[in-house]
């Protein structure tokens, strides 16, 4: 994880523009997906050199990709309900999903 992600793995997330709320699945110090996608879907042209979470989307079955620009923490303290939730983390608590123990 990036040292200056202003989120982490596990944190409650409100995207600005699209108005939903959801989880931090993973994190990249910067976009690290193509730039024909980037010139497809990142509309806006957030930065590439800043951090982009994977976003597991509350009462969806989909995942984002985001830029941190993006999001604001989520301060509802409510759980967020998706299919991969059990999949990735142990438990919730004070607003925050617990990272699941991965075995190799």
């Amino acid at each position: 994880m990036s040292a200056n992600a202003h989120f982490s793995i596990g944190d409650l997330v409100h995207h600005k523009l699209f108005n939903y709320r959801g989880v931090v699945l993973d994190v990249d110090p910067r976009l690290m997906l193509s730039d024909e996608w980037y010139e497809t879907v990142a509309l806006s042209r957030p930065p590439k050199d800043q951090p982009w979470y994977r976003v597991l989307v509350h009462d969806a079955i989909h995942e984002t990709y985001v830029a941190e620009r993006n999001l604001e923490p989520d301060t509802s303290g409510e759980p967020v309900r998706h299919p991969l939730i059990e999949t990735n983390f142990r438990g919730f608590t004070d607003g925050h999903y617990l990272t699941a123990e991965r075995s190799n």
